[in-house]
């Protein structure tokens, strides 16, 4: 229901899009063949959006799981008068393995339903509603199931119990006795072509036993970290597996839309593109909790998407999953949003906005798997000294932040930060790069730069580096100067730093809040996630592991029984809300958790 607690959901993936399942077994949301095709199943954003549900009556007790190594989910519930074992996956191509996991996806969504003791009834409710439930589907029964055709795709369920069709639902009973098995599958495909192929119950077996072994073959071959928080570590690596599309290596940051970041709030985004902003940190999570092989594609994809400036002589901040640079905001009026958070919204007008932060973001990845990516050619060489030269024309402007705040343009102390690490980076990569004659020039703006944010990004009356210059408004992004390497991570006004989020920049749970400055948007939100993380990376690179220990376990004690994050927890009611499960979420855990470990192992050695 579109007003459930976003943490009933769990997370389905084939590496070209996702589906939330809620934890009476109900289908919630689902987009098909893509992260940002327009969904089929969407009650997460409204009660007429769609939704698929296989429930057991008179449900008692309900625990789930993700099958070893996978994104393959158990759920498991306990009924009065039996037990039945519910199994989701959206299915892998037949035989794939390892670094081809996902190529070939089919697009078709499996569920598999087992009596393990007594006797167990369940209802099955089947409700596609393509274009983000603007269309109400034909819907007729087929040999072995259903049939919905409307808009642009038809969709075919194969069902192993016998459905009818009641004012376009396709509804059924099942009673299972122990050891008795029901299946289903749901695929879709243009309406004006060929229908969906049916499937059978052994087909749908054969391939969920596959898609375990899929996902279990890229686990064994790319999940190596071994440190503090290993069980949530592995999570979130597939997570981030989960949430690539393939046939580029982008990487979405999250999976759906407009949940939201103020419960009632018009705080609502679509998510499902993907972001430079985000890249060094997914980089730096991808070494540490998959392989180099994943950030070197999501790399190829940024520097490919990337590689020209748009008409407007700037370098675009986020993208779609296959390059797209035009990803225009538009409200969909018939959705009433999650708990009626609206409008909802697909597209993102923050792709129009500057943002100087982008240049040292993407040097600071390319800096960061130097040795794993090719040389470049000397077109890519241009293009990467560009970055640098843009940087010094740049700097000193005025953007919209790493939040892309949607009030007027203000000069972001982050923003200067990243473009001083552009130039840093750029500056150690300048043989690679054949642009020693450049050195001299980014080093004197690199110089200048420093010394505006250590003389105006500093405030003595708040006795922090600060949210923009020459104001003592904190944001928590200024716990990154020790990160990016801009700063000692002891050094006083550092610490000092860590001490003013600490105290003024948490709310009552001791959970970071991105900042308290007005941003031209109603309402507030909660506090965020990755900013906790980078709190507790803060302090672990500080060498306080035990404070980054409790920062660390307060952060992850809101994640679901799954090990999912959102991209925001209310502050009030403690409920995760935003977009969900949030890669930047995923990404803060991992490199906060890989600093918590090296700090301890330096204090033991």
């Amino acid at each position: 229901m579109s007003d459930q607690p976003l943490a009933d959901h769990g997370l389905l993936s084939d590496c070209h899009t996702a589906a939330l399942v809620d934890k009476s077994g109900s289908v919630e949301w689902w987009c098909t063949p893509r992260f940002d095709s327009p969904s089929v199943f969407g009650r997460i954003l409204d009660d007429d959006a769609g939704h698929f549900a296989i429930t057991p009556r008179h449900i008692v007790e309900t625990s789930r799981r993700y099958q070893d190594g996978s994104l393959v989910l158990t759920t498991t519930f306990h009924t009065p008068t039996g037990i039945v074992e519910l199994t989701d996956a959206l299915a892998m191509a037949d035989g794939v393995r390892s670094h081809d996991l996902g190529k070939d996806s089919p697009h078709v969504l499996l569920r598999s339903a087992t009596c393990l003791e007594g006797e167990v009834e369940l209802d099955v409710e089947f409700a596609p509603r393509p274009e983000y439930g603007l269309t109400f589907p034909l819907m007729r029964a087929v040999e072995g199931g259903l049939l919905a055709r409307g808009g642009a795709i038809s969709v075919r369920l194969s069902s192993s119990v016998p459905l009818e069709v009641d004012g376009g639902i396709g509804r059924g009973y099942v009673s299972l006795s122990d050891g008795e098995q029901a299946s289903w599958a749901v695929a879709s495909a243009s309406s004006w072509g060929h229908p969906p192929e049916a499937w059978s119950g052994s087909q749908v077996d054969e391939r969920l036993a596959d898609t375990v072994a899929a996902w279990q073959s890229w686990e064994s071959s790319h999940q190596r970290y071994e440190g503090p928080y290993a069980d949530l570590v592995r999570t979130s690596g597939r997570v981030l597996q989960g949430l690539t599309y393939r046939p580029t290596g982008a990487i979405v940051a999250a999976p759906t839309t407009s949940l939201p970041e103020t419960v009632g709030g018009t705080r609502n985004w679509d998510y499902r593109y993907a972001w430079i902003r985000d890249a060094s940190d997914t980089l730096a999570a991808l070494w540490v909790a998959a392989c180099p092989d994943e950030a070197a594609e999501f790399l190829a994809y940024l520097t490919t998407a990337a590689s020209s400036f748009s008409r407007r002589q700037q370098l675009q901040i986020m993208f779609g999953i296959r390059g797209e640079r035009h990803l225009a905001e538009r409200e969909l009026g018939w959705l009433s949003g999650w708990r009626g958070s609206s409008p909802v919204r697909v597209g993102n007008a923050a792709w129009e906005q500057p943002q100087l932060d982008v240049y040292g973001e993407l040097l600071n990845a390319i800096h960061r798997l130097k040795d794993q990516i090719p040389d470049p050619d000397p077109e890519e060489r241009q293009f990467l000294i560009g970055l640098a030269d843009a940087a010094t024309r740049v700097w000193n402007e005025t953007d919209h932040g790493i939040w892309e705040v949607r009030g007027e343009p203000r000069h972001y102390v982050h923003s200067k930060l990243m473009c001083w690490v552009a130039l840093d980076r750029a500056i150690d990569l300048s043989t690679w790069l054949d642009a020693a004659d450049r050195v001299d020039e980014w080093a004197a703006v690199r110089s200048e730069i420093r010394d505006t944010i250590l003389t105006r990004g500093w405030s003595t009356d708040a006795q922090a580096f600060t949210q923009v210059l020459d104001a003592p408004a904190l944001d928590a992004s200024s716990l990154l100067i020790s990160i990016v390497g801009f700063l000692p991570p002891d050094d006083p006004r550092v610490t000092a730093t860590i001490a003013a989020v600490m105290d003024r920049l948490t709310d009552a749970r001791g959970l970071v809040l991105r900042y308290r400055a007005d941003d031209g948007l109603d309402g507030v939100e909660g506090s965020f996630l990755l900013c906790s993380f980078w709190l507790a990376q803060a302090l672990a690179l500080a060498g306080r592991a035990g404070d980054a220990r409790r920062v660390f376990d307060r952060a992850v004690g809101h994640g679901n029984d799954l090990g999912l994050f959102s991209e925001e927890v209310d502050t009030e009611t403690g409920e995760l809300i935003g977009n969900f499960p949030q890669a930047f979420s995923h990404v803060g855990l991992v490199n906060a958790a890989w600093a918590i470990g090296k700090a301890e192992a330096e204090a033991a050695s």
